[in-house]
């Protein structure tokens, strides 16, 4: 991952990054929302590379809004030069949700790096078309409601789904920080022909932002309705007809409660704000036992939140997934190169898991807290300016600033200023819930001997 970052001189990195042919050597989302958090905290020079080079296809993300009959730019679900380069539409083009992980990736680089320059020339160019391609994409229903229909979330075996929750808390968020950052430059804001009533009307359309829910069963829904559908007949699939889209027609697969990749539970992730803790529990292990993993995106972002939510085992397990799915060759497609996003997703699932790491406005907050498998963990992040390392055992968090000024930090909700003395701080108890179940036969692989065997076979 590092190499394919190391001196992309204005190019993105490819999902297989340089290692093989696999996509063709195409760019999808993975980069801005897997790879670029693990280079933002750590080496952020490449990340904001990748950024310029999103940056330059501007013009072809307009263009291709504006053959959708819509205002702004549409970044594409797969590319190279900055056109869409997929022929399927329902996965392709519904999926709207690249343009606000677009504008999470500035905003969280800007906000780990302070690097204002970026943020001036091109972090508010790109937020601002993005909030015009939600404003003209979605519409005000009746009741005032706030509504985006018909687009792909993550989750693409629930194609053209209306209200994609994942779709709606991430372009809430982009509407939001583009009215924030026009703000913040007035001058690039009038520049651009924004107006004081365009930004109102932005942050209008985020407060009124639809969020399904069924109250019937106390979870939030993938999409509208998402928990009305028909279930997969999971008892009755042979482990040989996985991954599911090569062997059943997608018509079947978009009807039923079947879930591909980690969407709603990703979600939970990027928008950990816009839950509670209980929420995130419930909703956890419903979506759970609905996920089948029919992706290598799937398993980083599932240890992370299972890791929150107290199923500190079933994190290992999917931690172990995420690191060994080209060692192993889990899904037996080693051989078209490496999952640069699964590769970027074991960091996260350590420092965003076990280390409860998240950051936003210059917030800085850790909830560290290991499984019995893992007696010790150690890593290290950069954040404006400063060198931290964090160490983290069963009973105790230790919290060293390597460079930089004194920076408040959050240890399990609890504010403490960490300056020139390492601060140690104890790990507070858990009661741990009883392990969900997944579908069957896609539990995580085993790990024996610390070794995966067996595994997943899908693309």
């Amino acid at each position: 991952m590092l190499q394919a970052g190391a001196r992309a001189e204005l190019r993105s990195i490819p999902a297989k990054g340089l290692t093989g042919p696999g996509y063709d050597g195409h760019v999808f989302w993975d980069t801005e929302t897997f790879v670029l958090p693990v280079l933002t905290y750590t080496q952020p020079e490449p990340a904001g590379d990748a950024l310029r080079w999103r940056h330059s296809t501007l013009p072809a993300a307009r263009q291709r809004a504006a053959q959708l009959g819509l205002a702004g730019a549409a970044f594409p679900w797969r590319t190279i030069g900055g056109e869409e380069c997929s022929g399927y539409w329902p996965a392709g083009t519904a999926a709207f949700h690249v343009n606000a992980d677009v504008a999470d990736a500035i905003v969280r680089y800007v906000d780990a790096t302070e690097d204002h320059e970026l943020e001036r020339d091109i972090g508010v160019e790109v937020l601002v078309d993005t909030a015009r391609l939600w404003r003209s994409l979605g519409h005000h229903d009746s009741a005032g409601r706030f509504r985006i229909d018909g687009v792909t979330g993550p989750d693409e075996y629930s194609a053209i789904a209306d209200n994609n929750l994942y779709t709606n808390l991430m372009a809430q968020l982009n509407l939001e920080e583009a009215a924030r950052i026009c703000d913040h430059h007035p001058d690039r804001a009038a520049a651009l022909g924004v107006s004081t009533e365009e930004m109102a009307s932005w942050r209008d359309a985020a407060a009124a932002m639809v969020l399904p829910y069924d109250a019937r069963l106390g979870v939030h829904q993938q999409s509208e309705e998402f928990t009305e559908h028909d279930r997969w007949d999971f008892e009755h699939t042979p482990p040989e007809h996985y991954p599911l889209l090569l062997n059943y027609p997608y018509f079947d697969l978009y009807r039923k409660q079947v879930v591909k990749q980690a969407d709603l539970v990703l979600a939970m992730h990027l928008r950990s704000d816009a839950f509670t803790r209980e929420q995130k529990r419930r909703n956890f292990d419903y979506y759970e036992d609905l996920t089948v993993r029919d992706s290598s995106l799937s398993a980083c972002t599932q240890a992370v939140l299972a890791a929150e939510v107290g199923h500190l085992d079933l994190a290992l397990d999917y931690l172990g997934e995420a690191a060994l799915m080209d060692l192993r060759d889990l899904e037996r497609n080693t051989r078209d190169g490496l999952h640069m996003a699964s590769l970027a997703g074991a960091w996260t699932a350590l420092v965003a898991g076990f280390g409860g790491f998240r950051a936003r406005h210059g917030r800085v907050c850790f909830a560290p807290r290991l499984p019995t498998g893992l007696s010790r963990l150690a890593f290290r992040l950069r954040y404006r300016g400063r060198a931290l390392a964090v160490a983290v055992t069963a009973a105790e968090a230790r919290y060293e600033l390597l460079g930089g000024e004194p920076i408040e930090l959050v240890h399990h909700g609890r504010p403490f200023t960490l300056g020139e003395a390492p601060v140690v701080l104890a790990v507070p108890h858990l009661d741990l819930p009883p392990r969900p179940s997944q579908p069957p036969g896609r539990a995580p692989a085993p790990r024996l001997g610390g070794h995966a065997v067996g595994g997943p076979r899908s693309g």
